[in-house]
């Protein structure tokens, strides 16, 4: 019997507060806010979470603080299943906190993000070393930059080594080195990430996203040594270029934008249950956008994110054919 795929996650845990607002201040200027909350999130804890509510086994590592939002960062996706035993608590040193503005009008939402990295960049090489005798039992390996680059580079390094695809999502976006970028299999930047790591424009025109652009970037990437690109592309959906060709995944639109905070966290988690599943590319693009409409009509990060019966029961609704669902049963 086919068994669950195994991924690891290494990567950041980031407690993120949430001011709403209908209007964003300019500088000096206050604005009355609608509402403020709390929600447990980071880059790496969302992709982690999202694939174990899809039906993965997950092993996250990485570091919190020895505070209170520590211990809150963990409840989430320990209840959810993921094996949070590998992480590790720095006493007197603060989380990570995600300071966001979410600035809300009748038809859509859009965020700004100031994350203080806080405990992720503590992580040293020596606390990841226990990967590399185990990391030929996983099926995929997830990494964000949210951690220090070296932890990502070596991480990469053994995968690569014992033959286990890195899929490596490019944010906050920065430039990377050609070393890691060649240990990739699976880069996935959003337009913004991929215009800034290969300095290439990425513009627009009456069509959408201008085809030429996309064409270019993707051409940087693989000489940098990557296998496969798929950027995301906001509404547009996502894109992947093999040579001449590009194939487009549109997005999944919804009735109601409430949050887009971990969309795009949800789009890659679910990409990798997908791929490791046994979806093709094309179909664990579509599976992944299903995913993350749901997730932009919630409030918050971990909590936005869908279990596996809400990405099905969506897939369902939209009539989705692409794919017998029945491939997705070794989830459940």
């Amino acid at each position: 019997m086919p068994r669950k795929p195994r991924i690891l996650v290494v990567g950041s845990f980031v407690m993120d507060v949430i001011a709403t607002t209908e209007r964003v201040p300019s500088s000096a200027q206050t604005v009355y806010g609608k509402s403020f909350h709390m929600a447990p999130g980071g880059k790496g804890a969302n992709q982690a979470l999202q694939c174990a509510r899809l039906g993965a086994d997950v092993t996250m590592m990485g570091c919190v603080g020895g505070d209170l939002f520590g211990e809150k960062l963990l409840e989430t996706p320990r209840n959810a299943g993921v094996d949070v035993s590998h992480v590790l608590v720095r006493p007197g040193i603060s989380s990570g906190v995600g300071h966001v503005t979410l600035e809300v009008t009748e038809h859509t939402a859009q965020n700004r993000i100031v994350v203080i990295p806080g405990a992720n960049l503590t992580l040293t090489v020596d606390e990841v070393a226990w990967i590399r005798d185990e990391i030929h039992t996983y099926d995929m390996v997830l990494l964000q930059l949210e951690v220090p680059l070296e932890v990502n580079r070596t991480v990469a390094r053994w995968a690569k080594e014992a033959g286990v695809p890195v899929m490596l999502n490019p944010a906050p976006a920065t430039e990377l080195d050609d070393e890691l970028l060649r240990l990739v299999t699976y880069l996935t930047p959003n337009e913004q990430e991929a215009s800034m790591e290969t300095h290439l424009p990425l513009g627009s025109d009456e069509n959408g996203l201008r085809r030429e652009d996309l064409r270019k970037i993707a051409a940087a990437l693989w000489a940098k040594g990557v296998e496969n690109v798929i950027i995301t592309l906001g509404g547009h959906g996502s894109a992947v270029v093999e040579g001449d060709d590009i194939h487009y995944v549109p997005c999944v639109h919804m009735d109601h934008v409430a949050d887009p905070t971990a969309a795009g966290d949800s789009f890659v988690g679910a990409l990798s249950v997908g791929l490791t599943a046994g979806l093709s590319r094309e179909e664990a693009l579509a599976f992944a956008s299903h995913t993350a409409a749901i997730t932009v009509s919630r409030m918050g990060a971990m909590p936005s994110l869908p279990t596996l019966e809400e990405v099905i029961a969506l897939l369902k609704e939209r009539d989705y054919r692409g794919f017998n669902l029945s491939v997705l049963d070794v989830l459940k």
